[in-house]
């Protein structure tokens, strides 16, 4: 944890913050004495010495506030450079026709650069865009002329500026991904703690009331009943964590282009899991266009509900999800009596379509097949195969052709 701590607080622009600050007052020093020693020179020395004045007033005032971005505000920036520009007009009118004229230094000197990075670090590349901008048309203008050695002194400022902005964006998102991931791993390692204590407590104590609830009978069968529910519920939460629920193409939160996107089938079926019915899978996301995706969980749930209508509220279940590289294949099995042969071509004369249209007709709609697999005495099997790719098509989608046999403890 001290190591995540010392991650969060590190700061890319904290080193260039500082140092921006020494060079603001290393600049200001050295544009004085730059004056002081030309300061035979100057045509009017008064408007030189003035300017260099208020310059050193308003770096050693502003140096706190150069520290960070939070505190180095937009006016104040905008005065900054403000200043900056201002030496640079200003200087034509101190120095006359002098060292102007041949190319020397500005008033503000290279004072002027900590000023264009000072926006930099703040704005990133586009504010350090701008305020070179404004420097070197400002410099352009007090010398009258596009000389040389002005326009590599205002290109070498332009481009410097634009790319420390450009490391500080990327810099600012690298430390925004980082915080997020240190608080995924902390929230992990937190779940997991809660999860061995979990296991170690109260998982236990709820499987222990199912035995004795079960072992007694009557109202403490009922009772362990419940406690095998919440077992299994506090179970699946502390290793899949919650199970979202399911967006609809027609749904009120359902947002433009969502029914494109892939679609977890785990995360559907999960909502099926509980004390009697058991779900195993992959540890990743089984993903399938969200149409098959419900469609296939319609066609589970509804085996699940022939499971307890005909074989009994509190017969057991079991789910398995295999993930393919081109299909997905889904097993709904249970522990029931298996269903006599014949009894689905009974069923359907009476009308009763319940296998052949809410699993078969769903999986032969999405280019699929169902197949029922029943045993006298040894309960029912069904059997789902849905391509990845295609959903249409019937069985040709698929290139399989299986003979629909009897099944489910579904009718």
């Amino acid at each position: 944890m001290r190591r995540e701590a010392a991650a969060m607080s590190m700061s890319v622009e904290q080193p260039l913050w500082r140092a921006l600050t020494a060079y603001r007052a290393l600049t200001a020093v050295y544009a004085a004495a730059i004056a002081f020693v030309a300061r035979d020179s100057y045509e009017r020395p008064q408007v030189a010495f003035g300017y260099l004045a208020v310059l050193l007033v308003w770096t050693l005032a502003t140096l706190p506030r150069f520290t960070g971005a939070a505190r180095c505000t937009r006016p104040l920036l905008a005065v900054d450079t403000g200043l900056a520009l201002a030496g640079i007009l200003l200087t034509p009118l101190a120095d006359g026709a002098g060292r102007h004229a041949a190319d020397g230094p500005t008033l503000p000197s290279i004072w002027t650069a900590g000023a264009v990075l000072a926006c930099a670090l703040k704005g990133g590349w586009r504010w350090a865009a701008a305020a070179s901008t404004l420097v070197g048309a400002a410099n352009l203008a007090q010398r009258g002329e596009a000389s040389p050695n002005t326009l590599h002194n205002v290109l070498l400022v332009w481009v410097a500026a634009i790319a420390i902005g450009y490391v500080v964006e990327v810099a600012r998102a690298s430390e925004r991904a980082l915080a997020r991931a240190l608080e995924i791993q902390a929230a992990t390692r937190e779940r997991e703690r809660l999860a061995r204590d979990i296991h170690d407590g109260v998982l236990q104590v709820l499987a222990m009331v199912q035995r004795r609830g079960t072992a007694v009978g009557g109202e403490a069968a009922e009772l362990g009943r419940l406690a095998g529910e919440q077992e299994a519920a506090l179970r699946r939460l502390i290793t899949q964590g919650p199970v979202p629920e399911p967006r609809t193409a027609t749904g009120p939160d359902t947002a433009p282009g969502d029914d494109t996107r892939p679609q977890d089938l785990m995360a559907l079926l999960g909502r099926h899991a509980d004390a009697r019915v058991t779900l195993s899978g992959p540890g990743t996301p089984v993903e399938l266009t969200p149409h098959a995706a419900r469609e296939t969980a319609a066609a589970v749930g509804a085996a699940l509900d022939n499971v307890r209508t005909h074989v009994g509220p509190g017969a057991r279940a079991w789910v398995l999800v295999e993930d393919e590289p081109d299909q997905v294949l889904v097993s709904v099995r249970d522990e029931g009596p298996g269903i006599p042969e014949g009894r689905l071509a009974e069923a359907a004369e009476e009308g009763r379509l319940g296998v052949a249209q809410s699993i078969q007709g769903r999986l032969r709609d999405l280019g699929g097949t169902a197949e029922l697999v029943s045993v006298p005495g040894q309960g029912t099997e069904v059997e789902l195969t849905v391509p990845k790719q295609g959903a249409g098509g019937g069985e040709a989608a698929t290139g399989r052709r299986h003979p629909a046999r009897a099944g489910v403890g579904t009718q």
